[in-house]
């Protein structure tokens, strides 16, 4: 495997440590690519005109409809038998079994990740996506499991190291509603950038040279650098560190708690790093395992003074 062309260590301080305030949070289950979903009528939320379906609904119809990438190997994707992969899948999958339902994969773009939950056609939201205040004002996210920040990757013939002094004639490859498209447009208003709508049309623009850089998640810059020679990620940290979290339909607090209940249980069998290893080593390598992956949902700080305190308590009892 080709390897990475930044160093670890400044893809450890892209990633940091996390604050602990982050917003919170198949029985033979089916993997189908799917780009379509029967969105079964649900629960209205009370004056929002959002609807979703509850816990019990979900379970009374034996279907659970989550979204997930379909072109984001190796978070979310179709393989060649049609099936889905990837990390987000893999927990996706655990939760179908943990609720005794099939599972229904939606396929979403980054841009109607939010409609698809205030729309009902999905459940769930397990799709690479980024908790930020805003988001967090039209779907409630769960606890996180994933830390990442922005990157930017650009041709070796001509590697983007700072985005200050941009030539205006140069363009920034973006993916509509990811949060590389926000803080660019806020932070860099004179950044022209071009908007794809979907993460294999942005890759194809980079390799077609239809800008001179790509901004997204660091993780998938670096993953892309990783397995296409001739590209760098000149910057592997970009604006602040944030998390990665499931989301649901604004209000829709049944699924919201046994998800958040679910994602502490599964972080007392290290479910993540299994996940992690099943599905992400053969990108990252084994050496960024603890720095993605969240478990239990406890980040940064607070998972440090959680250790801590676990270790003081034990050797407590053992001094008595």
């Amino acid at each position: 495997m080709k390897q990475s062309k930044i160093s670890r260590r400044s893809f450890l301080l892209g990633l940091g440590a996390v604050s602990a305030a982050a917003v919170l949070t198949a029985c033979g289950g089916s993997s189908t690519a799917s780009s379509t979903s029967s969105a079964a009528s649900g629960s209205a939320a009370s004056g929002s005109g959002t609807v979703y379906r509850t816990l019990d609904e979900i379970k009374s119809a034996g279907t659970i409809n989550i979204g997930v990438f379909s072109d984001k190997n190796p978070f979310g994707y179709v393989d060649e038998n049609g099936e889905y992969q990837g990390y987000d899948v893999y927990f996706g999958n655990r939760i179908g079994e943990d609720l005794g339902v099939k599972i229904n994969y939606v396929s979403t773009e980054a841009a109607n990740r939010i409609e698809y939950l205030q729309t009902g056609k999905v459940d769930i939201i397990l799709a690479n996506f980024t908790v930020t205040p805003e988001r967090a004002e039209e779907v409630d996210f769960a606890l996180p499991y994933m830390n990442v920040a922005l990157g930017v990757i650009s041709p070796d013939s001509n590697v983007i190291t700072s985005l200050d002094n941009w030539n205006a004639d140069d363009q920034m490859i973006v993916i509509s509603g990811t949060t590389a498209e926000t803080y660019l447009t806020k932070n860099y208003p004179d950044i022209p950038l071009q908007k794809y709508d979907s993460y294999a049309t942005a890759k194809n623009a980079l390799e077609n040279g239809n800008g001179v850089a790509w901004a997204n998640d660091n993780t998938e810059v670096i993953a892309f650098a990783n397995q296409n020679p001739g590209y760098t990620v000149g910057i592997p940290s970009l604006g602040s560190t944030d998390t990665i979290a499931p989301a649901v339909s604004k209000g829709n607090t049944t699924v919201l708690d046994w998800l958040n209940e679910e994602i502490k249980a599964l972080g007392e069998e290290n479910f993540f790093h299994k996940d992690y290893e099943e599905t992400l080593v053969d990108t990252y390598g084994t050496d960024y395992e603890d720095e993605l992956v969240v478990e239990g949902g406890v980040t940064g700080a607070a998972a440090s003074s959680e250790a801590a305190s676990s270790e003081a308590a034990a050797s407590s009892a053992a001094a008595q």
